[in-house]
């Protein structure tokens, strides 16, 4: 399935909104191996942007090439209006990286951690320590700050990393699996950290192979599937692009239950429950048709309920299925 929903964002002034990230046919192998086979993304500023997709898929190798670290092959990029081959400083002057691997030395205090990252930013001594104190009361990082970070917890060290992101104030920044091995209280404090960004302006470049964290946090999802855009649009939109949505009607009158089952078509019916199962993409104008024909038969239905497929389905869908991402625990239906 290579199904793609890709409207453009628009301001409230009717014009495109500006891109923070845009590629047009990105390409990158190595060897004989096609990692990147011609990838467009455009990702409005002020947003997350989630990019989905199984182990080796190329989401990491992805945010390499935007973040300067590799070169593409072929197609172009640009980061915070600068192109990535020929202004790379101007890409890095705007943009932070952590990665699912912390850039934390564990060797120092996390204080210290963070009064290096403001020296390698050129900031004053007066200023890193300011920017220093105020990023560790946001990332409620004091009571350890003059701890050696090696004795931080997983979820404490992803918040250093990140609070270290955040010296040279980046208006993007990728966070490439950020979450990866953190427990679900830890995942759940990155994900309102993740939200407190982007309220702030930041535009989040996010990679992950959590489904639920995609769902929960992305205004945009891409799943990368064999080097290409399978699909792309927000969780909503990738939904139903996946059959076995429907609409579900309960009844407690089994007059009306019989009777809606006679003036809808296509419907499975659960006679001990009442209810009836319609098939539907759940949009406005199908649910619209259903209750017209139930309104013109005089019907009334007690309950309805939109069942549409999860991330789970879509991700199935247009990968194959193979090598599927992992799942927390709290994410399991």
């Amino acid at each position: 399935m290579a199904s793609s929903v890709m409207p453009t964002s628009r301001r409230g002034d009717g014009h495109p909104s500006p891109a923070a990230v845009s590629t047009v046919g990105l390409r990158k192998s190595y060897g004989d191996k096609t990692v990147l086979d011609g990838i467009d993304l455009r990702i409005p500023a002020g947003s997350v942007f989630a990019l989905l997709g199984p182990n080796g898929a190329g989401k990491t190798t992805a945010v390499k090439i935007l973040s300067t670290l590799i070169t593409a092959d072929g197609g172009q990029a640009q980061v915070a209006g600068h192109d990535v081959a020929t202004s790379p400083d101007g890409v890095r002057a705007a943009i932070g990286v952590t990665g699912q691997f912390s850039a934390v030395d564990g060797l120092i205090t996390g204080e210290e951690n963070m009064l290096l990252m403001a020296d390698l930013h050129h900031l004053s001594k007066r200023e890193g320590r300011r920017v220093t104190a105020e990023l560790l009361e946001r990332f409620d990082l004091v009571d350890a700050a003059k701890k050696p970070a090696q004795s931080y917890s997983g979820g404490m060290k992803r918040r250093l990393d990140i609070a270290m992101t955040l010296v040279g104030k980046p208006r993007i920044i990728f966070l490439d699996e950020p979450t990866t091995g953190l427990d679900p209280r830890s995942r759940h404090n990155m994900w309102q950290i993740i939200r407190e960004l982007v309220s702030d302006g930041v535009t989040v470049f996010l990679t992950t192979q959590y489904l639920e964290e995609a769902d929960e946090l992305a205004d945009r999802i891409a799943v990368l599937s064999d080097g290409k855009i399978a699909a792309e649009g927000s969780a909503d939109e990738l939904k139903r692009l996946i059959p076995g949505g429907h609409v579900r009607l309960r009844f407690s009158d089994p007059a009306a239950y019989q009777s809606a089952a006679l003036a809808l078509r296509e419907v499975t019916r659960d006679d001990e429950a009442l209810s009836l199962q319609i098939p539907s993409d759940g949009s406005q104008r199908e649910l619209r048709s259903i209750l017209d024909r139930l309104y013109s038969a005089g019907i009334e239905a007690d309950e309805l309920t939109v069942h549409t497929p999860d991330l789970d389905d879509v991700f199935f869908a247009l990968t194959g299925g193979t090598n599927v991402p992992n799942q927390p625990k709290e994410a399991v239906r």
